[in-house]
């Protein structure tokens, strides 16, 4: 996993929690870098997973909301360091329809190594979005947060629904519905 999602998972975690916090759940897990990230280093997904394990049992969130909130510091980051992937789309869903065959690519020429999940469009329409979400590192909801922050940097309402295709949550169908 790339190291730019590490350091800014921190960032947010002394953000809103504070330093003590991020030294807790570094202190906490056992990570093979020491809890020291560059952002363009490439870390194991376990330290992810202990560090945001770790946040949770200490906040009291849930880790599914905790990656929602990640997402939308992310997104942030996403307008602000790459913002030509959002300026060149019309609206969300076209945006979103483009995950796999745009904007992966992209991100892959910035981060060769990077390790992405796989958006498979099974459905697209106006108001309609059908994909399916595929990753070893179950990190949907994640995935959901940045889908929702889309749809807030557009400005556009949406519904969106997941469909756990496998139970460990590394498949979702996600289906997102617009008013038009």
């Amino acid at each position: 996993m790339k190291g730019i999602v590490f350091t800014e998972l921190l960032e947010l975690v002394e953000e809103k929690f504070g330093l003590e916090m991020v030294d807790h759940i570094i202190d906490e897990s056992d990570l093979p870098s020491g809890g020291a990230y560059t952002a363009v280093g490439t870390y194991e997904f376990s330290e992810m997973l202990q560090l945001l394990t770790h946040l949770s049992a200490k906040t009291g969130i849930d880790i599914g909301t905790l990656q929602r909130v990640f997402a939308e510091h992310f997104y942030k980051v996403i307008e602000r360091e790459y913002p030509t992937f959002l300026t060149m789309y019309k609206d969300p869903l076209e945006m979103l329809a483009s995950i796999e065959n745009h904007i992966h690519v992209e991100v892959r020429k910035i981060y060769p190594d990077a390790q992405l999940p796989t958006f498979d469009v099974q459905e697209k329409t106006d108001t309609k979005l059908v994909m399916v979400y595929t990753s070893s590192r179950a990190m949907y909801s994640f995935g959901l947060g940045l889908m929702e922050q889309t749809f807030k940097y557009f400005n556009q309402e949406a519904t969106i629904t997941m469909d756990m295709l496998k139970e460990d949550g590394s498949e979702v169908k996600f289906v997102i519905s617009t008013d038009g």
